[in-house]
């Protein structure tokens, strides 16, 4: 574990900004910065209410600079989305061979939906604003339209199919419902620990 007075990186900077070592510019922010920052306007003014403008301002940087670290408004609650679809295709490539597709999928779904007990209240906050923001419920056809490349091309892989395929959309748009509920189970369970 770092140090409290040494800034840890932030695993998802954008190259040649946060983590810097070589010649140039320090970094101008990060990730969690950004999304601090935007969650409290989220709720002080409501996710609609809010303008890039004023999440650039609040956290101290540019328009330009915030659009390098998420392409738009609507990608700052999903946090750092494709960074762990990264991790979701890593992990499933390291599944034994000879563990079944289903097995492999469901481990991997498991892993994906893992939250570190200290990010919890952020994740429930996180949801909170996914599931109650219409602009956003829109917006996640596409990001769960990505998860599901990275099951089905997983299972094309292991199966020697196309991504495009029956068998492996059939199979990751389960797993991708199964992935929905996850959270909510565990955020059940975290519920009823606290009672």
């Amino acid at each position: 574990m770092r140090s409290a007075s040494a800034p840890s990186p932030d695993p998802g900077a954008v190259p040649g900004a946060l983590g810097h070592l070589g010649p140039g510019r320090p970094p101008a922010t990060t990730h969690a910065l950004i999304e601090e920052v935007a969650f409290r306007l989220f709720d002080e003014q409501g996710f609609d209410n809010t303008t890039v403008e004023q999440i650039a301002d609040a956290a101290g940087i540019g328009r330009r600079t915030l659009f390098r670290y998420y392409p738009s408004k609507n990608d700052i609650p999903w946090g750092q989305f494709d960074a762990s679809l990264r991790h979701l295709t890593q992990h499933l490539r390291e599944m034994p061979a000879d563990l079944g597709i289903a097995e492999s999928v469901q481990r991997a779904v498991v892993a994906f939906n893992h939250v570190d007990p200290s990010a919890v209240d952020q994740h429930r906050r996180r949801m909170q604003l996914l599931m109650s923001t219409p602009a956003l419920q829109a917006h996640a056809t596409l990001r769960h339209g990505a998860w599901r490349t990275v099951i089905a091309t997983y299972v094309a892989e292991r199966r020697g199919l196309s991504p495009d395929d029956l068998h492996p959309r059939t199979i990751a748009n389960p797993a991708q419902h199964r992935s929905r509920l996850e959270p909510h189970r565990r955020q059940h369970i975290l519920s009823a620990a606290h009672q």
